[in-house]
């Protein structure tokens, strides 16, 4: 009987737990700023399982009558933010042995307990693309991840479409860095017919499986190099390029214009030279990194923070990365501040930090803005998103807390320096 009774209380506050986490949470008197809409002085959020039920002005939202209330007055409430290049998580990728590495998948080496995602959660980051390093032409399959830690890295997983499966893209570079590998090309002319050689090689391997048509007895031999590249092909992978110069950029465009694969340009240090044609070409998007301090390499000694102005101007899709730890994750805001500062509009840099960086991943129907349907992925700050005394207070994603400033052992990931995180998780471009 006392077995019994354990297991009755058990259950019973399982179940209340559980009803709890039903229970919608509206947040009141905030500035709502939801990215797909106009600002709303006085909001309300309603957000329930994990979704957002309703956004929009004071009065003009039902608000359930069981709801957890929350009194935001005074604060800021927009989207987490989406950063599309980041190296937290500890991870690594393809390696010396070869120039070319699009089997490597980033998601077998990241840690997902990493402290790395508490310094993203701090800086109010809940979408990220991992990559690995810039080293290689190719240096493997990248994977988009919800930042909150978990303990396998799958329940961190957030899938582009379920029938495909696909988690993430391909991480590709040209310009300097795969110059300076082992086993690399010497120039960058021998770098664009490596990359040119293994995609007619997948373009092969694409027409053997159509031809076989499903019979296992024509299909080729199983080929991870060339599955990934087909998927790439096929438009199920976006591809994302490392490139810095301006001749770089439109070597990258030109070769995903001749294969047809879709993609996501990202740093672009002189996109400011070539804006029109970035704008002009069929890339997804440039995203785009701000630096404010001296140090890198030749081929960025021409980076300004009027990207993102001329980038806008020209009609391309612009977003903002960190490539953290060049840029430290909770500084993201700041990169956006700084192309305000030089003419780009506050409304496309917002824009900047979420949406578009969302449609750069293939995620603006879950993740981005602020809309009814989606994942209740939200931040709340102290003021202005771009005032340098605003502070973020809290980060949720998928309905639930992650990160408060207030928490004394989460709060330290908002202040604390370089020695909080384990020497191992500073990562460079080799």
């Amino acid at each position: 009987m006392r077995k019994l009774l354990t297991v009755c209380v058990m259950l019973s506050l399982w179940a209340i737990s559980l009803q709890a986490q039903d229970r919608p949470h509206v947040f009141e008197g905030a500035e709502i700023i939801p990215i797909a809409g106009d600002v709303i002085s006085n909001g309300v959020l309603v957000v329930q399982n994990g979704k957002i039920e309703a956004v929009g002005e004071a009065g003009s939202v039902s608000i359930p009558r069981n709801a957890v209330r929350v009194d935001a007055s005074g604060k800021v409430i927009m989207p987490g933010l989406v950063d599309t290049h980041s190296h937290i998580g500890e991870g690594d990728g393809g390696d010396r042995s070869a120039t070319l590495h699009p089997d490597v998948r980033i998601m077998d080496t990241i840690d997902p307990r990493s402290k790395t995602f508490y310094k993203a959660l701090a800086g109010g980051l809940t979408t990220v693309n991992i990559m690995p390093g810039s080293g290689h032409l190719m240096s493997g399959q990248t994977v988009y991840v919800k930042t909150s830690p978990k303990n396998t890295i799958e329940e961190m997983l957030i899938m582009v479409d379920e029938e495909t499966g696909i988690y993430g893209g391909l991480k590709m570079a040209n310009g300097t860095n795969p110059l300076r590998s082992d086993g690399s090309p010497g120039t960058r002319a021998k770098s664009a017919a490596m990359v040119r050689s293994l995609y007619l090689k997948a373009q092969e391997y694409q027409r053997k499986i159509e031809e076989a048509d499903g019979d296992p007895e024509k299909m080729p031999a199983r080929d991870l190099e060339m599955e990934t590249l087909v998927e790439v092909l096929e438009g199920k992978r976006i591809v994302h390029n490392h490139t810095h110069r301006h001749d770089d950029i439109l070597t990258a465009i030109r070769l995903s214009e001749e294969f047809g694969y879709r993609l996501v340009l990202q740093h672009v240090s002189e996109a400011w030279k070539v804006a029109d044609e970035i704008a002009n070409s069929n890339v997804v998007g440039s995203s785009i990194i701000g630096l404010d301090s001296p140090g890198g390499k030749m081929e960025t000694i021409e980076i300004f923070d009027i990207n993102g102005r001329e980038l806008e101007k020209a009609g391309a899709d612009v977003a903002f990365h960190t490539d953290d730890p060049i840029v430290d994750s909770r500084f993201l805001f700041r990169m956006a501040a700084l192309a305000v500062k030089e003419g780009m509009s506050r409304e496309k840099a917002l824009e900047a930090l979420t949406l578009a960086g969302a449609r750069m991943l293939d995620l603006d129907h879950r993740v981005g803005s602020l809309e009814s349907g989606k994942d209740a992925d939200f931040i709340i700050l102290s003021g202005d998103p771009f005032s340098v005394y605003t502070h973020v207070e809290q980060t949720w994603i998928d309905g639930e807390k992650e990160w408060d400033r207030e928490d004394p052992e989460l709060g330290k990931y908002a202040t604390g320096g370089y020695d909080i995180f384990r020497a191992t998780t500073l990562h460079t471009h080799h």
